[in-house]
């Protein structure tokens, strides 16, 4: 058989952990990442919370498989604009999707369009400074901000609107986002759900620390937590929910201590609309009751006032052209991770934006066995690869970022961290293209 050559079009932790798994498995193949911005990482470098620096760890074994001699990185490279699928086909003997799913959920209620109004990828995109236009630019205005969700996503935006400025000081926050924050004079976050508390998607983890800061008091409402355990949740959904109503339970219990930020949790609340004329100015929410897993609407409102309102209710991938998509899912068509012969997908563009880092990991490993006895078990012709791509990329002017390049990048904005946190993360394409002498 002929070295395959294989491209994976995403390099975040799903491409990441597939391209290690392929080169393992197939020791001969030229692997190609393309990745649609200058720097990789994806979800590690620009969805971790800048507080959690241990979860970024996993970044030094990306980097390990970025250095191996038939891995190659093509950044500020897009599919659909400078790349389409089908070239992808006639170059490369195995296309592996894994872009993610970069697209915020709506809410479908009135006024979600008021400035003041972010969805969440917006939202960490600013504090994480992941470049992207147009540039969201929060102003945290008032004393009240309210955030809609109760999985981790929620859970980290609660926690960097909580902190302290001088906690976040030393991380990899932007400088833009740090001063919005340290300015900010909130005393009360809103963390709201549509079901009862024992449906909440924290994990047990994130939901303790939110109980930690130093500056904050969690509130939540006993009768809140009367209904428990449903008897037809899912067993496999039970344990967490056990311990987050443990959590919970033990922060109502919390003698108010005077700290300056009020941690609220709210469930069986919907949103229905957002008040203001020219910027948000507070929601209006409908009380919900629970039938088995569903929250059913009872007509009762109440309205919380506040000047931002962040939706974390979820993310969508984007379709990407000539492939199909399941549109009521919001993902790639795909039968166990295979798109159509020789292109694959994997991580959220293939599941749906469900589970933490080592998710995508069990899925990117299992689509990267397949694409390996796929390439076993039929005769190859031999395909030109990276060849084809470095050539086709260099005759439409594309700039696009090497390994090299990239740590270029890397250094400078380690450097500009000057020693007072990690590193000063470039806000804009044409400056990191720039830092790796891209011309």
């Amino acid at each position: 058989m002929n070295a395959p050559a294989i491209a994976i079009v995403g390099a975040g932790p799903a491409g990441f952990y597939a391209a290690d798994a392929l080169v393992r498995r197939l020791p001969d193949c030229t692997l190609d990442l393309v990745e649609r911005l200058p720097c990789p990482f994806g979800l590690v470098r620009g969805g971790v919370a800048p507080d959690h620096p241990g979860t970024k760890a996993v970044i030094r074994q990306f980097e390990r498989t970025l250095s191996r001699p038939n891995v190659a990185l093509f950044g500020n490279v897009e599919v659909g604009r400078d790349v389409l699928p089908a070239e992808f086909a006639q170059f490369y003997d195995a296309t592996l999707y894994c872009t993610g799913a970069l697209r915020d959920r709506r809410l479908e209620i009135p006024g979600e369009d008021l400035p003041g109004v972010f969805g969440s990828a917006q939202f960490v995109s600013w504090y994480n400074a992941i470049p992207c236009e147009p540039r969201p630019a929060p102003r945290l205005p008032g004393t009240a901000a309210v955030i809609l969700g109760q999985g981790n996503v929620a859970a980290d935006i609660a926690r960097m609107l909580a902190r302290a400025p001088e906690e976040l000081a030393a991380t990899d926050i932007s400088a833009p986002a740090w001063e919005v924050l340290a300015a900010a004079r909130l005393t009360d976050i809103f963390v709201i759900g549509r079901r009862s508390a024992a449906w909440a998607s924290f994990s047990a983890l994130e939901l303790e620390e939110l109980g930690a800061i130093e500056r904050a008091e969690p509130r939540v409402e006993p009768c809140d937590l009367e209904q428990g355990i449903p008897q037809d949740m899912p067993q496999e959904r039970r344990q967490a929910a056990e311990r987050n109503l443990e959590i919970l339970r033990g922060f109502a219990a919390r003698a108010p201590q005077g700290r300056p930020v009020r941690l609220h949790f709210v469930f069986n609340a919907r949103p229905a609309a957002i008040l203001g004329s020219t910027h948000a100015e507070g929601i209006r929410l409908e009380r919900t009751r629970m039938e088995g897993a569903r929250a059913i609407a009872t007509g009762s409102f109440f309205e919380i006032a506040a000047g931002t309102v962040v939706s974390a209710i979820g993310y969508r991938s984007v379709p990407i052209p000539g492939l199909a998509f399941d549109e009521a899912r919001g993902t790639v068509h795909n039968e166990d991770g295979r798109v159509e012969a020789g292109v694959y997908a994997a991580g959220w563009c293939r599941r749906g934006p469900q589970g933490v880092i080592p998710a995508n990991r069990a899925d990117a490993l299992a689509v990267a066995e397949r694409i390996a006895a796929d390439l076993g078990a039929q005769a190859q012709v031999a395909k030109p690869g990276r060849a084809a791509l470095d050539a086709l990329l260099r005759s439409r002017g594309i700039r696009w970022i090497d390994a090299a390049r990239w740590r270029r990048i890397d250094a400078a904005e380690v450097a500009r961290g000057a020693s007072r946190k990690p590193r000063e993360k470039f806000l804009s394409i044409e400056e990191m293209l720039r830092a790796a002498g891209a011309d």
